[in-house]
């Protein structure tokens, strides 16, 4: 008899899982997916031509809040927990309404969802959202390319649209963006990889994606979501870990993972953090993983137009998932507020209105705007906030330009971020020479 199953997921990972841990497995039917974290994902379907043969009708996702419901009245056997960036308490509460409901709750390890590349695998993964993966990426990418390696990235997925359509997805220019009609937080996370000439693959169906970005390129770079592993077995494993949240490293899953997997660990914003977040992150450190090597880095911000901040009340946009499941209160746009003599951080809270009034609600964020562009209701919402609040500037926090996506008829500044390692750090190209080679 089949073992009937249940995947906890947030549009990612869940899938991953499904494809290739069950997809092609005749003694499981895996009967749900629910989803969480991310907005207007539930209530759609695992389509029959990704989930395979033995699902012709394909898969059902529902809200997670239908989860204790689903359990008892589709007899799940094992729920399969399947989303990154949770605290390890909310792991276990979400595994004892399982276990209280009667089904089994599942973690999966990395031999069973890890696939094996033909070309050495540089993934760059993080202990939590926000830490600066990104940015750490990019730098990786400019050492690999001058090296003489070809690089293709590949991104962990965002795929919050057609599923079908969004199966296997490559970013080679910027009109990619439009054709596969990106979100947002895709466009911060693709755009920048195809500015600086690196190639990038994201989709849906990891198996294929493999396949044809192995093909053309010398080193793969995993570029990870949230704090979660990587899809692909790596040759060597970099995980950001970010100082400003020291205690988090070992707090949540499954960034403890990442932080005890890690090859190489790069401590992050330094320049940010006081002496004792520092020592605090060293110690943790030392102790789950004393064989990494440790980079010791800044987050270097700079802006496009420092005068324009000056003395001005700003409005302040930042990356939307740094502040939501992040938990972070502030990014790089409040720093180079700050940074160059802004007068105020003006709360937008008071002029939020539909779902992204919702998400302040949810999330304890700070005084400043989330870019949330999931949808054309939320880009319309977020360019009537920023119309309405009453701020002399917008700082825009993002790793995009919101300008090519919003109408901002406020004057507006752009904030960058690059990753500058320390002196006397081991440096990239050190910690890259075993694939150089």
């Amino acid at each position: 008899m089949r073992r009937r199953v249940l995947i906890m997921g947030a549009a990612g990972r869940d899938f991953h899982n499904f494809n290739v841990a069950y997809r092609d497995d005749p003694q499981v039917e895996v009967v749900a997916f629910t989803a969480t974290q991310i907005p207007f994902i539930d209530d759609r379907t695992y389509p029959a031509s990704l989930a395979g043969e033995h699902y012709p009708e394909g898969i059902p996702i529902h809200d997670e809040s239908m989860l204790t419901e689903l359990i008892r009245e589709r007899r799940i056997d094992d729920v399969i927990f399947s989303y990154s960036d949770i605290s390890h308490a909310n792991v276990m509460h979400k595994a004892s309404q399982v276990l209280a409901d009667g089904a089994n709750f599942v973690l999966l390890g990395a031999r069973a969802t890890m696939l094996t590349s033909t070309v050495p695998v540089i993934a760059v993964c993080a202990v939590r959202t926000g830490a600066g993966k990104s940015q750490t990426t990019r730098a990786i990418a400019d050492v690999l390319k001058g090296a003489g390696k070809r690089v293709v990235a590949v991104r962990h997925p965002m795929p919050y649209g057609n599923l079908e359509a969004q199966r296997l997805q490559r970013y080679a220019t910027l009109e990619d963006l439009g054709r596969y009609d990106t979100t947002i937080e895709e466009r911060e996370e693709y755009e920048p990889h195809i500015t600086s000439g690196t190639i990038i693959y994201a989709g849906v169906d990891y198996g294929d994606i493999l396949e044809q970005a192995q093909a053309e390129c010398d080193v793969l770079l995993w570029d990870g979501g949230n704090n979660d592993l990587p899809f692909y077995k790596p040759d060597l494993h970099i995980v950001v870990a970010d100082p400003l949240r020291a205690g988090h490293e070992t707090s949540y899953y499954p960034g403890e993972i990442n932080l005890r997997m890690a090859d190489v660990i790069v401590v992050n914003k330094m320049d940010s953090a006081s002496t004792e977040q520092v020592n605090a992150l060293m110690h943790t450190i030392h102790q789950a993983n004393p064989e990494a090597t440790v980079i010791t880095a800044n987050s270097r911000v700079t802006v496009d137009d420092p005068d324009a901040i000056r003395g001005k009340r700003v409005l302040v946009v930042e990356d939307g998932p740094t502040l939501t499941h992040g938990e972070m209160k502030f990014g790089a746009g409040v720093v180079a507020a700050r940074a160059h003599g802004a007068t105020e951080i003006v709360d937008p809270r008071p002029w939020a209105i539909g779902t992204i009034a919702e998400t302040f609600l949810k999330y304890d964020v700070g005084p400043v705007l989330p870019a949330m562009g999931y949808s054309d209701g939320q880009l319309a919402e977020m360019e009537a906030i920023i119309d309405a609040t009453d701020a002399d500037v917008v700082v825009i926090g993002t790793p995009i330009d919101l300008r090519a996506v919003l109408e901002i008829r406020k004057p507006a500044v752009r904030v960058q971020y690059d990753l500058e390692v320390l002196p006397g750090s081991p440096t990239l190209l050190e910690v890259l020479r075993p694939v150089l080679t």
